[in-house]
Formats: structure tokens, C-alpha cells, sequence
């Protein structure tokens, strides 16, 4: 456990990459888990939404937002007052070495922008504010470091998924030295980094975990399809969550199975996907509702009788860590179906909790798909097992306390 926090009292900014994100709940329920435990929060996001969808979360949280240029040139004006202001300050200096130092390693247009934001951000930041936390550990470090170099403040940080497998070692290595602590959401993401930082104390491990209240289970036992099987897959459509692997497994069915896909999500894959769905010759049986908001995709849990996500790790080394979606279906007593990457393996035990399969590979992926089609039994033993697994061991209540400890608020009072 990090020897220090933020003092009693004080306010944290919490830097984001987007707010508020519809794929991003896990981050948003943590934010109000804090804030009820008394964390004075102010959040400042890189990117401004680019959906009209919210959840019922994003509406609870009190912590206002300030939107930092998402591109420097359409705010140079705010821009240049903040460079003034701060190129004045002790860390300018080291700050501006830090960041040409990474520049010279990875000359990018991205990589200038966030120097700016971090200007920004010092400028901006309410003087109450004594310490920075950034949530992924690529783009929003970067400007939550410069910032914090600028100011002379601690800062932390949040990694979950892609920033930490599509970041260079080297940003890695540097960023574990200067953050006071970090925190992982899966135990393979954490002894990954514990082994690159400087000391592995300062690197933990906090499961996101989930609200029982915003996800109950459902009453009665799950019913069983009277007509098509209902796989269901929720998720962006991009290359790590393999949907085109499983339109492939999908394809490779017997013929006398009766089932059907429905898709929630967005995602630039989305019109490829439709058109391999047709030249597979199963787009009759594939229906897209695009992205939803959470009450939607919680009707879609209880309406399923199979929950799929074909996860796969991508060239450039994006994957998944543990989706939050397979954690909201197994509390609806909903049986899963992933692929054995590290952290799938440490919420799903094959056979017990749900079926695990070698990530690309759709014979494995329809072999496994075709026994929960035909096995209404298979069904709903996993599907049980996998809700009272996540109530015992995902429960977020539980999980936030090491967060909230790293944090300096007292523990959570019994009942």
C-alpha cells in the first residue's frame, strides 16, 4: 500500500481521455463511489462526448467538468494565456525537457498536443486541487504528468486495457517513476507493470468490480428459449473484440441449430461486419441495435439465453483486460462464453463459471457456441455459478476500499 495520499480534505483532478463515455461505465460508477465516500473530484477531459446516449451514473455524479482543447488550433487563444502564464512557474523547465524528451522518441502531432492540454490543465486547475489522477496510462498520464512536473503536484494513475499494451516500454518505465502509485484492474495487467516500475510496492491491483444495486439479479429462474437460442454479445466493433471471428464460428453452426445474434454497440466495424454477416449467409439471423443505454442493455442480459465475447489480442498488442460486460452478464445468471486471455481467466474458471476457447479460433468458438445452444442444463448450471462468483468476488463495494484507501478517505462503515 503507497505510504501517501492526497491530505484530508483536499480536491483531486481526475484527467480523462473522453467524459462522459458511454463504453466507459466502469470509470464513471468509480467516480460516484468516490465521490459518496467524500472525494472532492473535478474532472477534466480531453475529448468531449461524441455520444448523445448517457447512463443513469454519468447523471448522479456532482463533480463538474472542464474540457481541455481537444485540438490546440481551434482554442489558441486559451492556448497561448496558458503558456504565458505557466512558461513563469519553477517546473516550467522540467516540464518542457520531459515532454521534449519524449517528443524526440515519438514526434507526433499527438504527442505536441499534449503539452498544450498540460499547459491548460496547470493554468486551469482550481487552486484547491493538491493532487492529479489520471485514468489509462497512455494520452491522459502524459498531460496529468506535464501538468504535475508544472506544478509541482503528485499525481496517480488509473491503467486498464490498450494504454498499457499499445504504450512503449520506455513511457512505461518513465511514467511508473515519476506517479506516486498506480493501480491495475486485472492481475496480469499488474505484474506486467509492477515489473517494469521502479518499485513494484507502488503498483496494485483494484478489480472494478459491480454495482449489485444497478445490477440486480433477476427474479425467478432464467427462462429458457422457447423458439431461437438468443446469443448476445455486447461491445464496441473493433478489431480486439473479434466479431468477425465470431460471425465466422456463427457460420460454422449445423444447420438444424436454432439460434440468433443480437449485437449492442457502435464502432467503425459495424458496416464491414454487416456485409461479412451477409456473405457468410447469416445476416437473417444477426440483429444490430447499435449502442444503448444501460437499462436497454440490462433488458438484453435478462431477454438472452447466451452471452458471447470473442476477445482477441491485435497486431499492434491491444486487448481487452476484464470487460465489464461479462461481469454484468454472469450477475444476470447469464452462461458466458469468452477466450482464455489472462484476465478473462482470473472472473471465468472453464467449465465452472463459463466456457473459455484459444482466442482466434472459430472452430474451438462454434464448437463451444454449439453445446450452449443444445444444452439448456449447460445453460444454466455456468449461468449460476458465474452470478454467485461475481457476487462473492466482484462485488465493486468491496472493490472500491483499496482504491478509497490509496486515496487517504477512512474505511466504509459496516452495513
Amino acid at each position: 500500500m503507497p505510504a501517501s495520499g492526497p491530505q484530508p480534505g483536499a480536491a483531486v483532478a481526475f484527467v480523462l481521455k473522453g467524459y462522459p463515455r458511454i463504453s466507459e461505465t466502469f470509470i464513471a460508477h468509480e467516480i460516484l463511489a468516490l465521490e459518496r465516500r467524500r472525494l472532492d473530484i473535478r474532472l477534466f477531459s480531453l475529448r468531449r462526448p461524441t455520444s448523445r446516449e448517457r447512463h443513469p451514473v454519468h447523471d448522479d455524479i456532482k463533480a463538474p467538468v472542464t474540457y481541455l482543447p481537444e485540438y490546440l488550433y481551434r482554442e489558441p487563444g486559451r492556448v497561448v494565456r496558458a503558456w504565458r502564464a505557466m512558461r513563469a512557474r519553477p517546473g516550467y523547465a522540467a516540464a518542457r525537457r520531459s515532454w521534449l524528451a519524449d517528443l524526440r522518441r515519438d514526434p507526433t502531432p499527438n504527442r505536441g498536443r499534449r503539452f498544450g492540454q498540460a499547459l491548460v490543465l496547470a493554468h486551469e486547475l482550481p487552486g484547491e486541487v493538491a493532487w492529479l489522477h489520471a485514468h489509462f496510462l497512455h494520452t491522459p498520464a502524459s498531460v496529468t504528468r506535464y501538468a504535475a512536473i508544472l506544478l509541482g503536484l503528485p499525481w496517480s494513475c488509473s491503467a486498464h486495457a490498450k494504454d498499457i499494451w499499445t504504450t512503449p516500454e520506455w513511457e512505461k518505465r518513465e511514467k511508473l517513476a515519476d506517479c506516486r502509485w498506480l493501480v491495475g484492474c486485472t492481475r496480469a495487467n499488474v505484474e506486467h507493470l509492477a515489473a517494469l516500475a521502479p518499485d513494484p510496492g507502488r503498483v496494485g491491483l483494484v478489480y472494478h468490480g459491480l454495482d449489485p444495486q444497478r445490477f440486480p439479479p433477476p427474479a425467478g429462474e432464467r427462462r429458457q428459449a422457447a423458439g431461437p437460442v438468443c446469443v448476445l454479445s455486447v461491445g464496441r466493433a473493433v478489431d480486439k473484440k473479434g466479431y468477425s471471428g465470431l460471425l465466422e464460428a456463427l457460420g460454422r453452426l449445423p444447420g438444424d441449430l436454432e439460434w440468433r445474434l443480437v449485437h449492442v454497440g457502435d464502432g467503425a466495424m459495424l458496416p464491414a461486419l454487416r456485409r461479412r454477416a451477409e456473405r457468410i449467409g447469416i445476416a437473417d439471423r444477426v440483429t444490430w441495435i447499435g449502442e444503448q443505454p444501460q437499462q436497454v442493455v440490462l433488458e438484453q442480459y435478462r431477454a438472452a439465453d447466451v452471452f458471447v465475447l470473442n476477445c482477441r489480442i491485435t497486431a499492434d498488442g491491444d486487448r481487452d483486460g476484464l470487460p465489464n460486460v461479462l461481469l454484468e452478464a454472469q450477475s444476470q445468471g447469464l452462461a458466458c462464453l469468452s477466450t482464455r486471455l489472462p484476465a478473462i481467466a482470473e472472473l471465468i474458471v472453464d467449465g465452472q463459471t463459463g466456457l473459455l476457447v484459444p482466442p482466434d479460433d472459430p472452430p474451438a468458438l462454434a464448437a463451444a457456441l454449439a453445446r450452449l445452444i443444445s444444452e439448456p442444463d449447460l445453460r444454466r448450471r455456468l449461468g449460476e455459478a458465474g452470478r454467485v462468483r461475481v457476487g462473492v468476488a466482484f462485488d465493486a463495494r468491496r472493490a472500491i476500499e483499496g482504491l478509497a484507501a490509496r486515496f487517504g478517505l477512512p474505511a466504509a462503515e459496516d452495513g
